[in-house]
């Protein structure tokens, strides 16, 4: 049987780490590490991440466990980012300005913070839609962080990761500066699209407390030392270049009081590092604005 040529995305050429410039981060900063919240939203009866066993719908052990993220573990996790100081990056579903309110209000007074696009609901899939219903979809979430914030996101994650093979196009034309959905560099890079570049910033898979809590059904002290380890050797790594270390943290997971005890370990052992001096506590949007500074040609794909 004759094969054809290998499909490829069209999106961005290879490019080896080891064969690009150098360059540091805002201060000589070499690590950029960036925390992910993911905060939301799921219709009762309506499809969503369970723990265990899902039961028959409307399935309201699996609702409640993920709305215990928005009732309870949002707030002490917000308040263990405040003790250590650590600036967050929100990747909000809009229904949440009309569903839980008060969310939306306290972290639009967190001027440090970063409220970045994510879709309506995680109970829907914009990706598996028609390219205009996504961008349909795209447009209406984008509309509600304009209207309530002041002003539209800069940076996207599609719901579960799962995009089209358009969305990088709609995001551009929608107005997006950068999204965090192509998990295959230690490095910003930028992606072709129909109307222009669009960067992507690192993100996490294997720091993604989702992956290794409910996928991979590791308890957290194991998600604990994986982050750590990664840190640390991307720390070490930094020396020679610089990087971008990404922690995905949802409110339902790292929320739950016994998991909290591990993520406060996992805060309090990075910034007491002894090489933290080297390290950019940032968001993504700061990494993009850095990014968009440098000459062409620094950046991959520039």
């Amino acid at each position: 049987m004759t094969q054809g040529p290998l499909p490829t995305h069209g999106r961005f050429d290879f490019s080896p780490i080891t064969d690009r410039p150098d360059y540091s981060w805002p201060g000589g900063k070499r690590l950029a590490l960036w925390v992910a919240i993911n905060v939301e939203s799921f219709g009762y009866g309506l499809e969503g991440p369970t723990l265990g066993n899902p039961l028959p719908m409307p399935d309201q052990r699996n609702w409640s466990w993920r709305e215990y993220g928005n009732r309870v573990g949002l707030w002490r996790m917000l308040e263990m980012a405040d003790r250590f100081d650590i600036p967050l990056a929100h990747q909000i579903n809009s229904y949440l300005y009309e569903t839980h309110p008060q969310i939306m209000a306290a972290l639009g007074k967190r001027r440090r913070d970063e409220i970045m696009g994510h879709g309506r609901t995680n109970s829907e899939r914009p990706g598996m839609r028609p390219e205009a219903e996504e961008r349909a979809l795209i447009a209406e979430a984008t509309d509600a962080i304009r209207t309530h914030e002041g002003k539209a996101p800069g940076g996207w994650m599609t719901p579960l990761q799962a995009e089209s093979e358009v969305t990088c196009d709609l995001l551009k034309e929608a107005g997006y500066r950068y999204c965090v959905s192509w998990p295959c560099d230690d490095q910003p890079h930028w992606i072709r699209t129909r109307s222009g570049p669009l960067l992507n910033i690192p993100y996490a898979v294997e720091t993604n407390d989702f992956v290794s809590v409910i996928h991979l059904r590791q308890d957290a002290p194991v998600y604990a030392e994986i982050v750590l380890r990664q840190f640390e050797e991307m720390l070490e790594q930094s020396v020679e270049r610089p990087l971008v270390l990404a922690l995905s943290l949802h409110t339902f997971i790292m929320g739950q009081p016994h998991r909290l005890a591990v993520l406060r370990d996992i805060f309090r052992r990075i910034t007491t590092h002894k090489h933290f001096d080297r390290v950019w506590m940032t968001t993504p949007g700061a990494v993009a604005d850095h990014c968009m500074t440098l000459k062409p040609g620094i950046i991959p794909g520039s």
